[in-house]
């Protein structure tokens, strides 16, 4: 069954449009008891941007059509006469880089001001997490047999009139391999719990809303688990360097 749509999602909005827009978000949650994040995520997924455009004044000779988004006596447009001058850049989130970035990268700069702090930190967490997941099978070590040979380098070699082809191997072995992804997963696996750390201290300032509380505890149940399985694979290694050690002795 649906949850029913919160009554103050339709206070916060009408909040923000009756102030033109420029009642900051922080305030519109505290009037109301909620969360500036949650209050950011229905600005962004009820478009209400797009809500003031249309709400915006609109001159027809010496008659003004006022929207319902702005009060009466409101100022905010005062000397408007309809929108931003010819080649004005107001309506760009970072017009200031207009002209140094390519537009994609505005694209993303616009949709990241839509994002609340915690949320561009969720991202990171998310990344972070998928690599090392993906790690798992690009790093894989099949077993102590697990060799791999590759060519380095080839060069030409002349010797009395006569040309050679030389290679240079780069040869790694299974307990190198495993060694090098045990580093480079245990670096990783201390970045991403730095990360969640930043995350749940963001959430035990009131910084987050339900949602975003219970996605954070699916998300160290999941590395708890990775990480006891990560400990279970640390003795093959170890075991196999013994081993090459007892050999060559």
């Amino acid at each position: 069954m649906a949850r029913a749509r919160s009554p103050n999602r339709n206070k916060a909005r009408e909040l923000w449009l009756g102030s033109g827009g420029d009642m900051k978000l922080k305030d519109v949650a505290a009037e109301l008891g909620l969360t500036e994040s949650q209050v950011r995520k229905w600005k962004s997924q009820d478009k209400w941007d797009d809500d003031l455009k249309g709400n915006a004044p609109i001159s027809n000779g010496n008659v003004t059509k006022r929207g319902p988004g702005a009060p009466k006596g409101n100022k905010n447009a005062v000397g408007n006469e309809g929108g931003a001058p010819k080649g004005n850049d107001n309506a760009v989130t970072h017009g200031f880089f207009r002209k140094y970035f390519p537009e994609d990268a505005l694209e993303i700069m616009e949709q990241l001001a839509e994002r609340s702090p915690l949320d561009m930190l969720w991202d990171q967490i998310t990344i972070q997490y998928t690599a090392i997941i993906r790690a798992q099978q690009i790093m894989y070590v099949r077993d102590k047999e697990d060799m791999t040979k590759e060519v380095k380098k080839t060069e030409t070699v002349d010797t009395d009139g006569f040309s050679s082809e030389k290679e240079e191997w780069e040869i790694q072995f299974a307990w190198d391999k495993q060694a090098t992804f045990l580093t480079a997963q245990s670096r990783a696996m201390s970045t991403l719990q730095s990360l969640i750390k930043q995350y749940e201290d963001m959430c035990r300032q009131g910084n987050a809303d339900e949602e975003q509380q219970l996605r954070i505890k699916k998300i160290k149940g999941e590395v708890a688990l990775l990480e006891q399985q990560a400990t279970k694979d640390d003795d093959k290694p170890i075991e196999i360097v013994i081993k090459r050690k007892g050999e060559r002795s």
